[in-house]
């Protein structure tokens, strides 16, 4: 089976790519470096070509409200037209658990109109709601920092490691389309705050994370369940405990 996977080569779809080859298929890692862009529609046609399964892990260059509205609607108009010329008959969309409800955020509002799109396209699709992974704890304290302290929501997170967020996928890719919503997410919940802290004290980061509700995430204040999946997540088998201590003192 072919497989074209969009975003191929990032945090995400490099492994998932891995996976799906020693499965014994026929894997394209498709990015701009390859000459695939969703953007102008460079390449398109010609990677998509018989086809059966593409997933598209790719992310917007920039967050800003309005760059990252315009990426997700380009990209997903531009290769749904294109799956559904050379006849994909399974479209895979990686998103994120709570977009619906951060209605504030610009990112999370974007990744509602790429997901209506997939809907609204008529083609066999199956849209995964991931929590937060492992890899971008880091990059959540950076964002917290204000210069003189980390400030982080208190609300609950379930995240992830990338590992088991691509075993997720590939078995989804491999699959029959649900033509809805599957949401994965980690082995364990806590806060965002002590989460985080978590993660700092692992890598001997002294800074303590103040626990504030009016901090925002991607420009969102948070209640409580916003990134914690509602319903029957299918979950992954590596705490964050496992992780800090093969690969998170990789990621400081």
């Amino acid at each position: 089976m072919k497989i074209v996977v969009i975003g191929g080569t990032g945090l995400i779809g490099s492994k998932l790519v891995n996976i799906l080859r020693t499965r014994g298929h026929e894997v394209v890692a498709a990015s701009p470096a390859s000459g695939v862009n969703t953007i102008t529609g460079e390449g398109l046609a010609e990677v998509l070509a018989g086809t059966n399964v593409l997933v598209d892990v790719a992310n917007s260059p920039s967050f800003e409200d309005r760059a990252v509205m315009e990426f997700f609607l380009t990209s997903g108009r531009n290769l749904l037209a294109a799956a559904a010329s050379a006849g994909v008959r399974h479209h895979i969309a990686l998103s994120v658990v709570g977009t619906e409800r951060l209605v504030d955020s610009g990112y999370m509002r974007a990744k509602v109109a790429q997901e209506a799109l997939i809907r609204q396209s008529g083609l066999p699709y199956t849209i995964v709601h991931a929590t937060q992974f492992f890899e971008f704890l880091g990059g959540i304290a950076k964002a917290g920092f204000d210069g003189q302290a980390i400030r982080l929501s208190p609300a609950m997170m379930q995240p992830m490691a990338s590992d088991d967020v691509a075993a997720a996928l590939a078995d989804i890719a491999l699959g029959s389309p649900v033509n809805g919503l599957v949401e994965i997410a980690g082995p364990e919940r806590g806060s965002m705050a002590g989460l985080v802290q978590r993660y700092l004290d692992s890598i001997k980061d002294g800074r303590p994370v103040t626990a504030d509700v009016h901090a925002r995430y991607f420009g969102a204040e948070l209640k409580e369940l916003d990134l914690v999946p509602g319903g029957q997540a299918r979950l992954g088998k590596i705490t964050l405990d496992q992780w800090l201590k093969t690969a998170g003192a990789a990621h400081p």
